[in-house]
């Protein structure tokens, strides 16, 4: 089970739009909503093909208009779109508001994700136990209908990483105690802001929170992370025009390409790019079959023509990291 958590972007639902049968029927996406923009028109413009996408709207204020009763009113419109939402329940959510996602989860597949982050909501095994039973009562939901998603967020540095591992070994303990649907451990490496890194030849960083996940070895624990972007929001507006850059997943770390080579098109930039990363070892040997964001690349090494813009980039590195955890997990 492959648990990506999403930004309700343009190019992170593209990667969804374009997944193959097999990975759809392996991935669990989840959508953290924003204040700002209605997801429904999007998911209605791209379909993503997993049949199934969960919403966590933690991150709207709670009314009711910014979503308390939101979540039974979006699990029926994306009904009509055949798609069944799961909602995603926060311990820290209002009565109100566990109530409403309850009522989304028994309206298809009578299905919900708790995301319990330890060091929020979780600091010791009788915390766990009260919160997972409050949204347990309120919800009317068993722990067989609930994926739980214990949530270690940023893993910035190889300390910060370890500290965190112990956490999730003890919330992990906890968690066997009941019977949930399933269990999964999530975090994330990807640094908020890739402004300060060189430009012109790839970089690595490293996917800390794939080892982690790695060490923890536990059999029958699914995998979470948060793609190709990072846990922390990035502060304010971005003004300036972002240069065309690549987030290209591999074993042990992300190779990042930031272009500003070949003058001032950035057709010529990306076509730049595109082919340098086509010709270096981290090309699959699958190549352009490797996933859809892969055939992408390779069709912008073979011309300049068509750069996309920053949501092509994160689609193509999307549709290619999603292939890659699959293959690892396999």
């Amino acid at each position: 089970m492959y648990q990506p958590i999403l930004r309700p972007r343009r190019g992170e639902l593209t990667a969804l739009a374009h997944l193959t049968d097999e990975e759809a029927a392996r991935i669990t996406p989840i959508v953290e909503l924003e204040p700002v923009g209605d997801i429904v028109p999007l998911l209605r413009e791209l379909r993503p093909r997993t049949g199934m996408i969960a919403l966590d709207a933690g991150g709207l204020p709670e009314t009711a208009a910014g979503g308390v009763e939101q979540m039974p009113a979006l699990a029926g419109r994306l009904a009509a779109m055949d798609l069944a939402l799961i909602p995603v329940l926060r311990p820290w959510e209002s009565d109100r508001r566990l109530a409403a996602h309850g009522a989304a989860a028994r309206m298809h597949r009578r299905r919900a994700v708790l995301r319990l982050q330890p060091h929020t909501d979780a600091g010791s095994p009788a915390a766990a136990d009260a919160a997972a039973e409050r949204v347990l009562r309120v919800t009317a939901l068993e722990p067989g209908e609930i994926d739980l998603m214990i949530d270690l967020a940023g893993t910035a540095c190889l300390s910060h990483a370890e500290m965190v591992e112990d956490q999730a070994r003890r919330v992990l303990r906890w968690a066997r105690g009941a019977a949930w649907r399933s269990i999964s451990v999530a975090a994330g490496a990807m640094p908020p802001n890739l402004d300060e890194l060189p430009t012109d030849r790839a970089v690595t960083v490293g996917r800390l929170d794939a080892r982690l996940w790695e060490r923890l070895g536990e059999p029958g624990i699914g995998y979470a992370d948060y793609g190709v972007t990072s846990p922390v929001r990035r502060a304010g507006v971005q003004h300036h025009r972002q240069l065309p850059t690549l987030r290209y997943t591999a074993d042990r770390e992300w190779w990042i390409y930031r272009w500003a080579r070949r003058g001032g098109r950035s057709d010529d930039r990306c076509h730049d790019l595109c082919r340098t990363l086509v010709s270096s070892p981290q090309w699959p040997s699958t190549g352009a079959r490797f996933s859809w964001g892969d055939a992408e690349i390779a069709r912008r090494a073979r011309t300049a023509r068509g750069a996309g813009s920053s949501a092509s980039w994160i689609a193509w590195g999307t549709s290619h990291h999603i292939a890659h955890v699959l293959k690892e997990l396999k």
